[in-house]
């Protein structure tokens, strides 16, 4: 999977900048853990141009999410359209925008730039009411999923939203995953947290009928906020600047593990992905042990 490269400027510039533009479309998180924040910083350390476009905002601190309160669709769709007519988009990113009015606005922007990829991350919504979920899944089914190109999310969330009904002994596979979300119309699916033995999880990138990559990592004594934004966000950078879709998420996925091991605690609640870790001053990058201690505050988990 490649993306075309931007055209041509005419504007006489000795620093070009960033090669590639990414559009987000998210909920500000004030915690600075995830949503649009995540999405700015993740994309700008991996090297793309962030055009955020905000769909609502949250209220939350570190721990839980406390409310959300959505942006209209008229007001995200005048976002996105009127700085889509100046900049070229090479992705379209999608993470949590709070209503099926706003997935269904996002959905015909995707329509009218068919030729632009759709990294779509699903969060875990259960700090939501759940007939709230139940709408908001429903819409995502039907309006954006045909549109996505690689859906991103942990595998107890995709399960529980695309496989409601399964019954088997064995617990669903990344590919039995893929194959529920391919039914309506997503070629790859890129499923996170799969629990292995001895504190590992697994991470695999798959279409229906073949695993593209798959990464074992060691799992981290910390509980994180932000970090699916953070994958799904570099994810789209590197799409965005032309890697091949698994080594893109291959490189995604690493550049994850590297945010969540050097993470910190800015306040009383969880861990905070470093999604600027390499601009840390100093420190011997070889082997270093889970660095927790970045803040000021008390951050060792």
């Amino acid at each position: 999977m490649s993306v075309s490269p931007l055209p041509v400027s005419d504007h006489d510039t000795e620093d070009e900048g960033p090669a590639a533009c990414v559009m987000v479309f998210n909920a500000n998180d004030p915690s600075g853990a995830g949503g649009i924040t995540a999405d700015i910083t993740a994309l700008a350390s991996v090297g793309t141009h962030a055009l955020p476009v905000v769909t609502g905002a949250y209220s939350r601190d570190t721990s839980e999410v406390i409310d959300h309160y959505c942006m209209d669709d008229e007001a995200v769709t005048e976002q996105a359209r009127t700085i889509l007519e100046d900049v070229p988009v090479q992705v379209f990113k999608v993470g949590f925008v709070g209503s099926p009015e706003n997935l269904s606005a996002i959905a015909a922007l995707a329509s009218d730039y068919a030729d632009v990829p759709v990294v779509g991350y699903m969060p875990d919504l259960s700090w939501w009411r759940e007939d709230q979920i139940d709408l908001y899944q429903e819409a995502y089914t039907e309006l954006l999923l045909p549109q996505t190109t690689v859906l991103v999310g942990n595998h107890s969330t995709l399960v529980r939203w695309l496989l409601p009904d399964w019954t088997s002994d064995r617990n669903p596979s990344a590919r039995d995953i893929a194959r529920a979300a391919s039914e309506f119309g997503v070629p790859y699916t890129l499923v996170t947290g799969i629990p292995l033995p001895d504190q590992y999880i697994e991470n695999v990138l798959c279409s229906p009928a073949a695993v593209l990559c798959s990464n074992k990592f060691e799992r981290f004594e910390a509980v994180f906020t932000g970090a699916g934004d953070t994958l799904s966000a570099a994810l789209a950078a590197l799409i965005a600047s032309g890697v091949e879709l698994a080594e893109a998420a291959t490189e995604a996925l690493a550049y994850l593990d590297r945010c969540l091991h050097n993470g910190f605690r800015p306040g009383m609640g969880n861990v905070i992905p470093d999604r600027l870790f390499w601009a840390q001053p100093d420190g011997d990058d070889e082997t270093p042990e889970s660095n927790f201690e970045i803040s000021p505050n008390d951050t060792r988990h």
